[in-house]
């Protein structure tokens, strides 16, 4: 989509972020159009180095986005921040309590100098008992229930995925962007507060609300008793496996027609969803049976002509060659920050008939300090002392 067909064109965000929930903000609104710029320390954000389960982070979390790179530390930095911050509507910034005050960039030090502003802190907790603690998405979904529903009974386990980073720094975008129509009626900007911990417990409330309504606690998902009669992964012919799900009277009727149940289909003891659900003992070990002499293609095929709900095991690698996500352009090309190619996932979204694409890759560290600061009417002299700082600054560490 063009830039200025996007609901965001226009508005300038300028975020100091590192690491997944302040740079999932960034992300979200760079995606939907604005002009995000990510101030990074003159070694860069940390997550352009990291390995193993991390090293996606920077190339996915900071697509749309330019790069400056400025020593915060300095008098200098500073005074060129808050220049930066001076054409900004937004701030967004993940640091640690405390840091963006002793910088001057906090949003009651800001707010005075433009009352238009508005300003995003992602932390690990709202203010109040917790908040000076250390969090990460591993802290809270210990903390906050998830880990405990998402592992077997005794054995807690975090979610497959940075889920409380990523939706932490949506809740962000969302509060930023409700705070920027605010701003349209009332001409004055605000702070917006998002936090790990606060998202988490929003992700297990249907668990709270189920204790409130039934008095009974949730059991942990692999140790649940089952709303559906048949809900589960099946292993099947050559090992493979496949999620298979029967959720209702008329699907179970399509279901036994399908594979020619007929005696299933006739037993009164599973006449209705609550009845499988009762006699899930021995129905589900029966059904593992049945099919086991099927592919998991096979039965892919089957639920597929009828309507039924599956789903194949995949691997994160394997959606590079969904054939959805082909046809439908939900991967898109971009250059990672070291020059190769690669796709990327597209946010979840459509406006207008189309996806929100990559405008800008990844940026290189301080791919755009020069082009910044000359707009921020920094002279050629001046903009050669920052940077000769900066070298220096980065020869020292």
């Amino acid at each position: 989509m063009p830039d200025s067909s996007l609901p965001l064109a226009g508005i300038r965000v300028v975020e100091f972020t590192h690491m997944v929930m302040g740079p999932t903000c960034g992300l979200v609104l760079a995606d939907l159009g604005a002009e995000v710029i990510k101030v990074e320390p003159i070694a860069g954000d940390s997550t352009r180095r990291l390995l193993g389960s991390g090293a996606g982070f920077f190339p996915l979390f900071n697509r749309n986005k330019k790069s400056i790179a400025l020593d915060l530390q300095s008098p200098e930095g500073r005074e060129a921040a808050l220049r930066l911050v001076a054409t900004a509507d937004v701030v967004s910034e993940n640091f640690k309590p405390g840091t963006m005050a002793r910088l001057g960039l906090d949003y009651a030090s800001l707010a005075r100098l433009n009352e238009r502003l508005v300003y995003v802190s992602h932390k690990g907790f709202l203010p109040g008992p917790y908040d000076h603690r250390t969090a990460l998405d591993e802290v809270v979904q210990m903390m906050g229930g998830l880990a405990y529903m998402t592992g077997r009974p005794g054995d807690p386990l975090r979610a497959g995925a940075s889920v409380n980073d990523i939706m932490g720094g949506m809740f962000g975008a969302l509060g930023v962007m409700a705070a920027l129509m605010q701003r349209a009626q009332t001409g004055r900007g605000q702070e917006v507060q998002s936090a790990l911990f606060e998202n988490n417990v929003f992700l297990v409330a249907q668990h709270m609300m189920q204790f409130a309504v039934t008095g009974q606690p949730a059991a942990p998902m692999p140790g649940r008793i089952s709303a559906w009669g048949v809900y589960d992964v099946f292993t099947v012919r050559d090992g493979g496996q496949i999620f298979l799900a029967v959720v209702s009277d008329t699907q179970w009727a399509v279901f036994c027609e399908a594979f020619r149940f007929d005696d299933l289909r006739a037993d009164l003891r599973l006449a209705s969803n609550n009845d499988r659900v009762q006699a899930r003992d021995w129905l589900i070990p029966m059904l593992r049976e049945r099919l086991a002499g099927h592919t998991a293609a096979e039965l892919g095929a089957t639920f597929e002509r009828h309507a039924l709900p599956f789903a194949p095991i995949a691997r994160p690698e394997e959606l590079f060659e969904d054939p959805h996500l082909e046809a439908t352009g939900g991967l898109a090309p971009l250059t990672l920050p070291d020059g190769r190619p690669a796709r990327v996932p597209l946010l979840p979204l459509v406006l207008g008939g189309q996806r929100p694409g990559v405008r800008l890759s990844p940026p290189r560290l301080g791919e755009h300090t020069v082009e910044l600061l000359e707009a921020l009417a920094y002279t050629p002299a001046q903009i050669g002392e920052l940077l000769a700082r900066r070298r220096a600054v980065a020869s020292d560490r």
